[in-house]
């Protein structure tokens, strides 16, 4: 099979913890505006796992949320992505413009094609896209203000994977 595409790349279901952020066994940590919650630099792990053939792979690198022009987000990722013991560069742009409801965002393709909703205000969201004959079902969660996780299932006849993306704020030293 050929490398899935860098954004999907996975590993364990997140878990809540009790934190420094407070939350307990089940819960999430709530957000009022997302946007303003991810603006800024981010460390990424993200494992990819492919449930067909058992293949496992991993990126690492970092996501930059800076301001656009008018609103919302620039989303730039940029990394090494591994797979089948190949590391290689990755780089991804998204925008997270506001959504319908106050706080919420609109996550779109470099190219301005809607990939999914996301609204943090539970601290918890789950999304869905469709891909060709593929579904993308993506679940967000909030651990702190300083550590969130989405977990992507891809399903259909040309991927059957699992890209679970930690995120860890990186903070001015």
């Amino acid at each position: 099979m050929d490398a899935p595409p860098p954004y999907l790349v996975p590993s364990a279901p997140p878990t809540s913890r009790t934190d420094a952020g407070g939350t307990r066994p089940g819960e999430f940590w709530p957000v009022a505006d997302v946007l303003a919650h991810l603006a800024g630099r981010w460390r990424v792990r993200r494992s990819a796992r492919d449930l067909a053939s058992g293949e496992e792979g991993h990126f690492e690198g970092v996501t930059v949320f800076s301001p656009l022009e008018g609103g919302g987000l620039l989303h730039e990722e940029s990394g090494s992505f591994t797979w089948q013991g190949v590391a290689r560069p990755a780089t991804r742009i998204l925008r997270f413009l506001p959504g319908r409801a106050p706080g919420t965002a609109d996550v779109r393709f470099a190219d301005g094609r809607l990939f999914h909703e996301l609204d943090l205000t539970s601290g918890r969201y789950v999304a869905g896209h469709p891909c060709a004959a593929d579904l993308y079902r993506g679940e967000f969660t909030v651990r702190d203000a300083d550590h969130w996780c989405s977990v992507w299932r891809v399903g259909g006849p040309a991927k059957d994977l699992v890209l679970t993306t930690d995120y860890v704020r990186e903070t001015a030293g």
